[in-house]
């Protein structure tokens, strides 16, 4: 007889799990939906909003880029503080640091127009939302079925992409009209608290309560491990490099796309918003499809396939469409919709790093995050290298970006899970399943 599967044991397969989403992290995902436009709210404008207020590129990039080494920092920091801590704790923690930073940053940087308070505020900022984000996606690894995790990533990346910046950009969009920019700022703040609330309160899956590893584990070994595994299983810097190449145009882009779109093709404001926004409802659309093809077609097949390859030619058809149908938004709009949706097919990389690192899914997942960051920054510094140290104008840019996607491309083929690490995970799967079984039985008796 074959073995019980862990939903089967507990409870009846309902709606959230035949979408992919398991059913105990569901106000898990809408919480995070709605942090994350909160967070996304100032993607489309707070470049030109610097710019309009007189400080220059140079600010600018640079508070883009050392906000992007605090969210590489934290982002590799979410996954040995959720092991020690738990991912809740480490999601209060996010919650936590984003409102009082924010408000530090509206009313002492941005609001007085001090450009030191706010690149120091700002920059702090960046520590806060990985630790929400990527706690809550160690919390999916620990506890979704191996046959879910395409599709639990999937959802995740959803969730954050629906809301960093499409949402977001959307968001601002209509409400900068009304109650003008620094306004629309403070909204944020809102958003981000009411999506926090519902995700830590509505939340009542108990793994994600107590730490991930034994009481007795050094704090120092777990923060190690979770750097040295760089070394003792290379892939998972492999995965990491691959990572940090994904969103890294997406950052890039955000720096200078908009100047491009505005004062180059001499799109509206609201046009660029609309077209930011299009762009990532690309992305979200093809999370989801990325997730679940992966757990068909293989994790690593879409990733390099859809992901590496897909990003080598969309990239400089995000470029070139516009310049060569000049004034013609749907054109653009469609280029912009296809990139999105080829940098969505990374999303398996979340699911396919526990398989690879069954016995260390946080510290697997937390080099993820640390490329995830890296991207923030990484980005934004290419730029900044093909500019001005090599003289490069933006058409070069762009194809520097397509070189980094095929060359990624060659990087998965290290992404092989090994027997070893295959039966490990059935292991854990089948102690689980006795688990919940004994759990349900006991409910039952009661």
């Amino acid at each position: 007889m074959p073995e019980t599967s862990p939903q089967t044991a507990t409870q009846p397969r309902g709606f959230s799990a035949r979408l992919g989403i398991p059913p105990s992290l569901f106000f898990g995902f809408v919480g995070l939906l709605l942090f994350m436009v909160g967070d996304g709210v100032e993607a489309g404008y707070l470049d030109t909003f610097m710019l309009h207020h007189g400080h220059t590129q140079g600010d600018v990039n640079l508070m883009f880029t050392t906000y992007g080494v605090a969210v590489m920092i934290s982002a590799w920091l979410a996954g040995p503080l959720s092991d020690l801590y738990g991912p809740r704790r480490t999601m209060w923690a996010g919650l936590f640091l984003w409102a009082v930073l924010e408000a530090g940053f509206l009313a002492l940087g941005l609001g007085p127009d001090n450009l030191t308070m706010t690149l120091l505020f700002y920059t702090l900022r960046g520590f806060a939302y990985p630790l929400f984000a990527y706690g809550f996606l160690v919390w999916i690894a620990a506890v979704t079925p191996a046959r879910m995790l395409g599709s639990a990533a999937g959802w995740f990346w959803f969730s954050f992409s629906a809301g960093l910046p499409t949402l977001g950009s959307q968001f601002a969009r209509y409400t900068i009209p009304y109650i003008g920019e620094l306004a629309t700022f403070w909204c944020s703040l809102g958003l981000v608290i009411l999506g926090g609330l519902i995700a830590l309160f509505g939340v009542r899956e108990p793994t994600g309560s107590k730490p991930l590893v034994p009481a007795n584990m050094d704090k120092k070994q777990v923060f190690f491990g979770s750097i040295s595994i760089m070394w003792r299983e290379p892939k998972t810097l492999a995965a990491g490099i691959i990572r940090t190449v994904d969103t890294s145009s997406e950052y890039a882009f955000l720096a200078i796309m908009p100047a491009f779109f505005i004062d180059v093709l001499h799109f509206s404001q609201a046009q660029w918003l609309d077209l930011l926004s299009l762009i990532f409802l690309g992305n979200i659309l093809f999370n989801l499809a990325a997730g679940m093809l992966a757990d068909k077609l293989g994790h690593r097949f879409v990733v390099a396939v859809g992901g590496c390859v897909g990003c080598c030619i969309t990239i400089p058809l995000f470029y070139y469409v516009p310049l060569w149908y000049p004034g013609n938004f749907t054109l653009a709009a469609i280029a912009g919709f296809i990139y999105g949706g080829t940098v969505a097919a990374f999303v398996p990389m979340s699911g396919l790093m526990p398989l690879i690192c069954p016995k260390e899914k946080a510290a697997a997942l937390s080099i993820l995050g640390l490329g995830a960051g890296a991207s923030t920054w990484v980005g934004p510094a290419v730029v900044g290298v093909c500019e001005s140290w090599l003289g490069m104008g933006l058409e070069g840019v762009i194809w520097t970006f397509s070189g980094l996607y095929l060359a990624a491309g060659v990087l998965t083929l290290c992404l092989r899970i090994s027997p070893e690490a295959r039966r490990h995970t059935e292991m854990l799967e089948k102690k689980q399943n006795r688990a919940r079984q004994d759990d349900y039985a006991v409910g039952q008796a009661a």
